[in-house]
């Protein structure tokens, strides 16, 4: 699943085009590196989301065929810090 959507569908960014526009600027990194939206994502990837004041760090635990419910979300990453 690309980092964009992924983003998204685990609601760790609340639109997919918010997501877009931080992975373009390299406020995401996935596993230490700068990451395009279009970067797909695989179980054991460590997410990165740089704001203006907080970091986020998220380990990816599934990739879901498809969008999943609210209650689903957050079973797709385990918070490593925030």
């Amino acid at each position: 699943m690309r980092l964009d959507k992924f983003l998204k569908v685990s609601r760790l960014i609340k639109r997919r085009t918010v997501a877009n526009e931080i992975s373009d600027t390299g406020r995401v990194l996935v596993n230490g590196n700068p990451s395009k939206p279009s970067k797909q994502l695989k179980i054991g990837d460590i997410i990165t989301i740089e704001y203006a004041n907080r970091k986020v760090e998220a380990r990816v635990l599934k990739i879901p065929e498809n969008n999943v419910s609210v209650q689903e979300a957050s079973s797709l990453y385990e918070l490593l810090s925030n």
